[in-house]
């Protein structure tokens, strides 16, 4: 099924948003990064995260149950090899699947891995975005600087385009 998960209005406002850590090196600094960003100018209400078991294969169902159950939206990262970015992309269509707005972050030069899990999994028009490679090996100053050029494709993917504005600290 090629069809998004309802989006909430108001954005991430409120509400709980899962990061899932794929286990590749500063994916947990990564979306920390961005939960931050959401809860403090955003205002998520608050982010959990979750730890996949491998980064080469999409979530396992009891993981992704959990998921489910726990969050309004979820960020998932990062891809920056070949298998990583078609599972990142492939967990972001599972929980759009079972109802839960998602937005994928894969590195730029595995664009077209992603692309390709995409449409394997039936959702060729499937959005997710891209941070510029490389990101495992970037100290937290870079990897904030990769957290604020991909934060807008974020929001709007999780449907907060028309709510960019930032909440007042």
């Amino acid at each position: 099924d090629g069809t998004l998960a309802p989006r909430p209005a108001g954005g991430p406002r409120g509400l709980t948003v899962g990061l899932l850590d794929n286990t590749k090196p500063n994916a947990e600094v990564l979306l920390a990064l961005i939960g931050d960003e959401l809860r403090r100018h955003h205002g998520a209400g608050k982010t959990v995260l979750y730890v996949k078991d491998y980064f080469g294969t999409p979530l396992k169902d009891e993981l992704l149950a959990r998921i489910v159950q726990d969050c309004d939206m979820v960020v998932t990262a990062v891809g920056d090899c070949g298998s990583c970015s078609a599972a990142t992309v492939a967990d972001g269509i599972l929980l759009e699947r079972a109802g839960v707005p998602t937005a994928s972050i894969i590195s730029d030069s595995f664009l077209v891995s992603g692309r390709a899990m995409a449409e394997v999994q039936g959702f060729p028009g499937f959005e997710f975005t891209a941070v510029r490679h490389p990101v495992a090996s970037l100290d937290e100053k870079q990897l904030n600087d990769r957290v604020q050029s991909v934060l807008p494709d974020v929001l709007r993917i999780l449907g907060a385009g028309d709510v960019l504005e930032r909440v007042a600290v």
